[in-house]
């Protein structure tokens, strides 16, 4: 068995899964803002999974970290610094612990269902933010940075500004008053994508992507945006550079945990 542990601002989701890739069961529980309460309360409520014996876990977190060390330095969306969940997680858990990027292990699980088709693939994740993973071959990449577009620098409407501050889903609703979910006019779609293709397109340029895999809150209305994205996409298109197909997140609301059991399984199998 193999144990995912999904680390939200406002929710920590653990599910258990067999060799197989199964989710045989899964519980949620609130994420304190204090560590040492987080701790407690995941101790607490590991066992209402069930009696299992894991072989390895892996921890998804919404930061930047520091892997050699199993150190998160910082997140975005919870006060914790410097704290060593590896091996704070491996006294709970009783078995090896490994912590990644959220969204690189949301675009591990995701890239695997295309490995066949595709060997480099490029995740973006827009919600509250916006999350970004190259994953090559099957292998996340992590010299891509774990703050995403947070730490990307764009120019929009005159100024630098980071690109998750015009693009992600929280911009979406201080903008329009409306979650993506809720917005159906086409001509709003188009200014939403054009804020999206202007980040997309430097990493177009500079990661040489095979497919680009769009997942998140926002991600999961690909339907509504798709066609108007891949429009405003071809129009930077030229001879140097084409365009990658763009696919929607098969898993959105659950790649992360997929994730986690992937890399828990390669880890463990050596």
């Amino acid at each position: 068995m193999y144990l995912a542990v999904d680390i939200g601002g406002t929710k920590t989701l653990l599910a258990a899964f067999n060799d197989e890739g199964q989710q045989v069961s899964h519980f949620k529980f609130p994420t304190p803002e204090n560590y040492d309460e987080f701790l407690k309360q995941l101790a607490e409520n590991l066992p209402k999974l069930g009696e299992h014996d894991f072989r390895a876990a892996t921890v998804a977190v919404p930061g930047k970290l520091d892997r050699p060390h199993g150190r998160v330095i910082a997140l975005g969306n919870l006060p914790w610094r410097n704290e060593d969940i590896d091996a704070d997680l491996e006294r709970i858990t009783h078995c090896p612990v490994e912590i990644e990027n959220d969204a690189k292990l949301a675009g591990l699980s995701e890239a695997l269902i295309l490995k066949g088709e595709f060997k480099r693939a490029l995740y973006l994740t827009f919600s509250t933010g916006i999350g970004i993973a190259l994953i090559n071959d099957g292998v996340i990449d992590t010299n891509v940075g774990d703050i995403g577009g947070d730490g990307m620098l764009l120019e929009h409407n005159g100024k630098l500004m980071p690109w998750e501050d015009f693009a992600a889903g929280k911009a979406i609703v201080e903008k329009y008053g409306k979650r993506a979910s809720e917005i159906d006019d086409p001509n709003i779609w188009r200014n939403i994508v054009k804020d999206m293709a202007v980040g997309m397109i430097d990493l177009i340029a500079v990661l040489q992507p095979e497919v680009i895999i769009i997942g998140g809150g926002v991600g999961a209305n690909f339907i509504k945006f798709g066609d108007l994205l891949i429009e405003r996409l071809k129009t930077y298109e030229t001879p140097m550079m084409s365009i990658p197909p763009i696919r929607p997140a098969v898993r959105a609301e659950e790649a992360v945990v997929y994730g986690c059991f992937e890399l828990a399984r390669a880890r463990n199998n050596g």
